[in-house]
């Protein structure tokens, strides 16, 4: 039987037990969950181990690398950029990036970045790894390229490239590198266990990823020349290349954030109670906010091949989400996932942050099985429990976890 460690308020017991049956199950080999309800932690839980052979226990500063959850942080952080006048999502990107403008790009959007809806979701030449984590040279490129369809139509999931266009706008903008920005103005002030790549003396935190099972896909069905197959498959994909120096160092704010469940959730809480009393961040304003929910597209993405309903920097709730992501509130709520698992989501009706990493990867580009089943049981239990003391969390009756 695996034992928990964190705590836990009583309603989530039943949440607490099945997060502990798949250890059992070997679902799960590390992992944390962490619950915020106005500015309360109603679950902050942790177990397993930070590697496959099981012999150094996951700990409350365990770090893994959270790949697309890092989009989240880079949003909050564009997003605090215009809060303090250094740019508005409704300028274009050559504004503050010139070089941008080439091969038609002058009128792309810095909000057509943030929603996935600039035509830039991969590159056009071959590329290796090693080059995309050679920040100035990927990005150059990138500068370089014309959109692969008109900027603001509809989305292509920006799987990598977003955080190579954002960082470079936030440079721009604020003269800093992003990583730098996010850990002086985000991280160093909330006291979150976040950042863009990893400092080589927090590498013995990380718990490496795990990787998924092998694709399925049958390659020889897809069109070389399309979107999707140009967006991931160029360079493949390979979840062992976040154990790479050159990934852990690179200022990649699309894929490569560290991270612990309860540091991601502690700056996402600066979304979530924005304009209330329990909003202890102070960092974004409801107007600023507000950005977030103004749907830039709801069409079927040209990458990932569903439909999503796009705000400014994070997946809606309602729509067309509601029919892809119908385990997560439908009510004002902004969300996304990383690579094989972890979750962030926003519940800005009820106050609740929710964030889940783990080193065992699955094989969805949006999230996996086990982090779907925790959200959706988290919710159930908290609309249970919205008549009574846990919505306004006044009582925090924290059971220690074991």
């Amino acid at each position: 039987m695996a034992e928990i460690q964190g705590h836990y308020e009583p309603a989530f017991e039943k949440l607490v037990d099945f997060f502990r049956d798949k250890f059992s199950k070997d679902e799960e080999v590390g992992a944390a969950i962490n619950i915020n309800v106005n500015g309360k932690d109603v679950v902050d839980i942790w177990a397993g181990y930070t590697g496959e052979d099981k012999t150094t226990p996951w700990s409350s500063d365990t770090i893994v690398n959270v790949y697309s959850s890092t989009k989240t942080i880079a949003a909050i952080a564009v997003l605090l950029a215009q809060e303090r006048g250094l740019l508005s999502v409704d300028d274009s990107v050559a504004k503050h990036w010139p070089e941008f403008a080439q091969n038609g790009k002058e009128k792309v959007l810095i909000r057509h970045v943030m929603s996935h809806n600039s035509g830039l979701s991969g590159w056009q030449d071959p590329i290796t790894v090693e080059q995309v984590c050679d920040v100035p040279y990927s990005t150059a490129k990138l500068a370089e390229q014309a959109p692969w369809w008109e900027p603001g139509s509809g989305s292509g999931y920006h799987a990598t490239t977003q955080g190579h266009l954002l960082g470079e706008i936030v440079k721009r903008a604020s003269g800093i590198p992003m990583k730098q920005f996010i850990a002086e103005e985000l991280s160093k002030p909330l006291k979150a266990d976040f950042q863009i790549g990893a400092k080589e003396e927090d590498w013995p935190r990380i718990a490496p990823v795990i990787p998924p099972p092998p694709r399925t896909l049958d390659e020889s069905q897809l069109d070389k020349n399309g979107i999707m197959f140009k967006s991931f498959f160029n360079p493949r994909t390979d979840a062992n290349f976040s154990r790479m120096p050159a990934w852990r160092n690179a200022d990649m704010s699309a894929v490569n954030g560290h991270a612990t469940a309860k540091g991601l959730n502690r700056i996402l809480r600066a979304v979530t109670l924005s304009g209330t009393s329990h909003d202890d961040t102070k960092l974004l304003s409801p107007k600023t906010v507000e950005e977030i929910f103004r749907i830039q597209s709801e069409t079927t993405d040209h990458c990932i091949g569903i439909p999503v309903r796009f705000g400014i920097g994070f997946a809606l709730g309602g729509g067309p989400s509601a029919q892809v992501f119908d385990y997560l509130p439908q009510e004002k709520m902004c969300f996304w996932t990383g690579w094989g698992g972890s979750f962030a989501i926003c519940d800005l009706h009820r106050g609740v942050t929710f964030t889940y990493v783990m080193n065992k990867m699955g094989s969805g580009i949006i999230g996996n099985d086990r982090s779907i089943e925790y959200a959706r049981m988290a919710w159930q239990i908290l609309k249970q429990g919205e008549a009574t003391e846990l919505r306004e969390c006044l009582t925090i009756l924290a059971y220690p976890a074991g």
